[in-house]
């Protein structure tokens, strides 16, 4: 999974996907998500990255970042 080329983001949260010209807005942990996704990192890095960052409980970090991919998708910002 990873980030469409044509999605810039900002470090304050603002996500533009150009291609559609529609702008988003997401939280800091939504912002985290997105750079490692720019970075191809895989999900399960993903997840060891946040978890390790804000100290979050494994079970309820997995089903939020599962519902934040789903968004993602929805949305067109990510391909598989």
């Amino acid at each position: 999974m990873k980030l469409k080329n044509d999605i810039a983001t900002s470090e304050s949260g603002f996500v533009f996907n150009a291609a559609r010209g529609e702008s988003f807005t997401t939280n800091p942990i939504g912002v985290d998500i997105l750079k490692l996704l720019k970075e191809k990192k895989e999900i399960t890095e993903i997840q060891e990255a946040l978890e390790e960052k804000y100290q979050i409980d494994p079970t309820t970090l997995e089903k939020d970042l599962y519902d934040f991919f789903k968004i993602l998708k929805q949305y067109n910002l990510i391909e598989e």
